[in-house]
């Protein structure tokens, strides 16, 4: 079963996707991004395809990174940061094993927003818990509607590493004190509080939840298609102003935070269920 389910609507002209790892609480792991890419591959070069719906399968919308696959990249990536620290590998060697590591040379990798820059507009079903990446997800998204068993959090600060979209988007997409909060407590967020910043257009039933996508969807699509595509980019371009500005500061931090004991130690904490003992460091 693939990590990520396609499902197309050609004669309503909209397509679903679902991400399909409910026993891991669809945690972005696995083949989910290949997936995904394939899928808006498809999706973008579908003229019939006016409109996509993110949601997830079982009880979560996503849990967000896989932190135990997290934590088994960090013990390989110590291991190569050790024989580069003692001169056994050169520093190209090193960037070849690790791509973490090259996209922070590269300042990639650290906006990763597929379903905001898609010309075609994206819509959120944000079927229960959305947090960390998962969150991110559902920001990345034009429009978010939310069950009322669906609540959020940006947890990256209790596992000793850093936010990527939500640090550069939060802020603009609630008020800035709200995107503070969530994002140096690790606190969560109601469905209600969403709604009320704004971050959530509509609040809903879990039975009507994916109906009222259905037909948003639906509404979207039956507009003509240039104009909802122009919208969007006009309105991409407004919300995303200055962000190189913000990945440049955020690379410089993220050489530092991420390549830190505390961002091997957060995972690593979470995958053998214990509290993390942070360094500092």
């Amino acid at each position: 079963m693939p990590d990520l389910l396609y499902d197309k609507h050609p004669s309503r002209h909209y397509a679903l996707f679902t991400m399909n790892r409910p026993e891991r609480l669809n945690a972005l792991g696995g083949a989910m991004q290949q997936d995904l890419e394939a899928a808006l591959l498809d999706f973008t070069n579908d003229p019939e395809m006016r409109v996509g719906v993110m949601t997830g399968a079982g009880r979560a919308f996503s849990a967000g990174a896989d932190l135990k696959e997290m934590s088994q990249r960090n013990t390989r990536s110590s291991e190569v940061e050790e024989r580069f620290a003692h001169g056994d590998i050169t520093a190209e060697e090193r960037l070849r094993q690790l791509p973490g590591a090259r996209r922070l040379r590269d300042g990639a990798g650290l906006l990763n927003s597929p379903l905001s820059n898609n010309p075609k507009p994206f819509i959120a079903a944000i079927n229960g818990l959305c947090i960390a990446g998962g969150f991110e997800r559902a920001m990345d998204c034009d429009i978010r509607i939310a069950s009322t068993e669906a609540y959020f959090g940006l947890f990256e600060v209790k596992r000793g590493i850093l936010a990527d979209y939500a640090i550069h988007h939060a802020a603009r997409l609630m008020p800035f004190g709200e995107a503070m909060y969530l994002l140096l407590t690790g606190d969560t967020m109601s469905v209600q509080n969403a709604h009320r910043t704004g971050l959530v257009h509509e609040v809903l039933e879990p039975a009507r939840l994916m109906p009222r996508a259905v037909e948003m969807a639906e509404t979207i699509a039956s507009n003509a298609p240039l104009s909802v595509q122009g919208s969007k980019a006009v309105m991409q371009f407004w919300r995303q102003y200055a962000i190189a500005e913000s990945l440049r500061m955020a690379q410089w931090v993220n050489q530092v935070v991420l390549t830190s004991e505390d961002s091997r130690e957060g995972p690593r904490a979470f995958a053998e269920k214990r509290k993390p003992v942070w360094q500092g460091r």
